[in-house]
């Protein structure tokens, strides 16, 4: 298989997040390779995929973008695979829902790089039965099932699968019976830098439900500590309403504005289980530590009691506990930064070349 012929397909490309701050590294190791996407949104991008966008769905053409196209749940599997991606030998998917679902050519080799399969059809069902009107959630049931059997389909049609940790390996094969190579995503530490920390803490993330940012507001309520959100979505008109005596919300900031705020931290807290965690990887590479489940991605990049405090899952006491009697001035911000840097993008795709370069000298390779 030539892997100089190699055609790039994301999800959608519609903001500039951690998933499509993984894939742009990942167009960085095949420069000339066309781009291939459901949904395109140059501006949300901020530019980063300009010129390589080769191919979108037929829903390019809806006026919908970020804050609609989860309507468009219907439409997707079959958007995905009539998405039209050329004659390449070599398909590389970066897919966290309907990325893998492409058809790629009958003789190409598929590579997909997992982020976790399809969470609202998989391990966060009732949670998104729960976001349906209570009139339609019969609909939304049988929607999700036939969602879930496209989803089993689609992953028999990947030769190889990379998953981005042990998590979301453990999860591939509980819903796809298939093992996966585990490469953790790449963290711009570059973009960090040790600074003087303050008083506070700070949560980061898309502020939808599943992220449980309230149940870290909560905790810094019953610790009587202050802290800061950054990030935008559906809850954030709730969780103002609910903890904005408490919380200080900062919406979306751009690059250096988190860097600078992330170095004043006193800790990150992450509140939800993550399949990897890039932003905790980020704020150890400001130096600061995290706080954050005993499980997911966060047990493997958060070293306990070194480069951050680890508290059993959905234990939220536990969580207020340290917020409210850990010394954070004792961790050392060289060695924290020093832990980050193992997870700079030149590692990251040094080792995604190697597996696909290996995955096409074998040939069609099912894992």
């Amino acid at each position: 298989m030539d892997t100089d012929n190699v055609g790039l397909v994301h999800d959608y490309l519609l903001v500039l997040r951690g998933a499509e701050r993984t894939f742009a590294s990942m167009a960085q190791c095949w420069p000339d390779a066309p781009i291939y996407t459901l949904l395109y949104d140059e501006r949300g991008t901020h530019g980063a995929f300009a010129g390589r966008v080769a191919g979108t769905s037929y829903l390019q053409h809806l006026p919908v973008r970020q804050h609609g196209f989860r309507m468009l749940l219907p439409a997707l599997p079959h958007a995905a695979e009539t998405l039209r991606v050329g004659d390449h030998d070599v398909i590389v998917s970066s897919s966290s829902a309907f990325g893998h679902g492409v058809v790629a050519p009958e003789t190409a080799i598929h590579v997909c790089y997992c982020y976790t399969p399809f969470r609202y059809v998989w391990h966060e069902r009732e949670r998104a039965l729960h976001e349906f009107p209570p009139p339609l959630r019969a609909f939304g049931s049988a929607l999700l099932d036939r969602v879930r059997a496209w989803d089993v389909r689609a992953a028999a049609r990947v030769d190889h699968f990379i998953a981005i940790s042990q998590l979301t390996r453990e999860r591939i094969a509980d819903a796809w019976g298939r093992d996966a190579a585990v490469i953790y995503p790449p963290v711009e530490v570059d973009r960090f830098s040790v600074g003087t920390p303050e008083d506070f803490f700070l949560v980061v993330g898309e502020l939808v439900s599943h992220k449980r940012v309230d149940m870290a507001l909560q905790a810094a309520r019953r610790a009587n500590r202050p802290i800061k959100v950054v990030g935008e979505g559906p809850c954030a008109e709730s969780l103002r309403a609910r903890f904005g005596d408490r919380a200080e919300f900062l919406g979306r900031l751009d690059d250096a504005q988190l860097a600078e705020l992330m170095s004043r931290a006193r800790a990150l807290v992450v509140p939800n289980v993550e399949e990897f965690g890039i932003a905790a990887v980020e704020a150890q590479a400001a130096g600061r530590p995290v706080v954050a489940p005993d499980c997911g991605g966060t047990s493997e990049t958060v070293i306990q009691g070194e480069t951050g405090v680890l508290y059993p899952q959905d234990d939220y006491d536990a969580l207020a506990q340290a917020m409210r009697d850990i010394d954070f001035d004792r961790f050392d911000p060289s060695t924290i930064r020093e832990h980050a840097l193992s997870f700079r993008p030149e590692v990251f795709k040094s080792q995604l070349i190697a597996e696909v370069e290996g995955v096409s000298r074998r040939g069609s390779y099912v894992a």
